[in-house]
């Protein structure tokens, strides 16, 4: 297991825009109201994306993770995931930058005396830098660079990838209905060729957790299926809706579906919860996640089935995609 103090370059294409904004604050006719601020760089945000998608890789390799909203993690006594992005009392191992195309730091704006820089927008290419501050073994690059490729060929980054997408054209420049967080890797090689059992054999040794009702999130229990999308086709259908198992609305456009039963409740989620189905129209891509015991592949596949037919598509597991993720060196693009 070796040790190394230098930076990684990975470069990346925007196939639509992302979001790191955030919801500011601000005054209007003397009340205190929230603003969605969607065209700013955050790389907080995108940060802790990565770091949610390698918490869902190291769970499906068999190791654990803390839930970092009830986590014990502190000092020398965390997870291996802290290890590396850092926890109470241990800092994170690696300086987080976003470059432009050319390798340099993305420039900030002023706007209104407060600097900040744009966000990223569909088609543009950028690089992510990753610079040691500590030694960084082979085992931690290895699941970073998995974890990226994860991101570019199965998921999505940042916030707003809950949206859903629309087949009317009256609604497709809405806000709520546009595609966030899609990207493509460009790196032409994996930096760290290292086998799945090595990497089983190493996380094993990290500290163990119950994750209770986060058990879900993991590569385990995540399918994808590139190539196709849920939305709305009319006032009257929403495929997305038609798979979470909810009700239609009585009064489209006023009323949100209703999702009563404990499937339908999990798999749409709720404010403080998140969906555990996510779908992009352009480019089309459609995954999620199953929950042992309440629904399983073969159930997500027969209500995929419902809506999209049985032909022209396919249902990739997390064990069938880690097994793509290390089955030897190849391109990224």
């Amino acid at each position: 297991m070796s040790s190394e103090t230098r930076a990684r370059n990975y470069k990346l294409k925007a196939l639509t825009d992302l979001w790191t904004g955030s919801v500011i604050l601000e005054e209007r006719n003397g009340q205190i109201k929230e603003k969605t601020v969607p065209d700013r760089l955050i790389t907080t945000g995108l940060l802790g994306s990565i770091r949610w998608w390698f918490e869902v890789l190291v769970r499906g390799l068999g190791g654990n993770a803390c839930d970092p909203t009830d986590t014990k993690c502190e000092d020398r006594n965390h997870c291996v995931v802290c290890e590396l992005f850092g926890c109470t009392g241990w800092a994170r191992k690696f300086r987080f930058e976003v470059l432009d195309e050319k390798g340099n730091i993305r420039k900030a704006k002023n706007n209104n005396e407060t600097k900040i820089s744009p966000q990223i927008k569909k088609d543009e290419k950028f690089i992510f830098r990753f610079t040691a501050l500590r030694p960084i073994c082979d085992e931690e690059w290895a699941l970073l660079d998995a974890t990226l490729c994860l991101i570019a060929k199965y998921g999505a980054i940042g916030g707003k990838t809950v949206l859903k997408p629309t087949d009317k054209d009256s609604r497709a420049s809405k806000l709520h209905h546009k595609d966030y967080g899609l990207v493509q890797m460009d790196t032409s090689q994996k930096f760290t060729e290292t086998r799945r059992d090595h990497l089983e054999q190493y996380l094993s040794k990290w500290k163990k957790f119950d994750y209770g009702e986060f058990a879900w999130a993991s590569l385990k229990h995540f399918w994808c299926v590139n190539g196709k999308y849920l939305g709305r086709v009319d006032n009257a259908k929403s495929t997305f809706n038609q798979v979470l198992g909810c009700q239609p609305a009585k009064n489209q456009g006023q009323q949100l579906a209703t999702c009563n039963d404990g499937i339908a409740k999990w798999l749409a989620g709720s404010k403080q919860e998140s969906k555990k189905v996510f779908s992009f129209k352009n480019p089309a891509r459609t995954f999620g996640f199953v929950k042992p015991g309440l629904i399983d592949f073969n159930t997500m596949k027969q209500r995929l089935t419902n809506a999209w037919g049985q032909n022209g598509w396919d249902l990739l597991t997390g064990e069938e995609i880690i097994g793509k993720l290390f089955a030897g060196r190849e391109g990224y693009s």
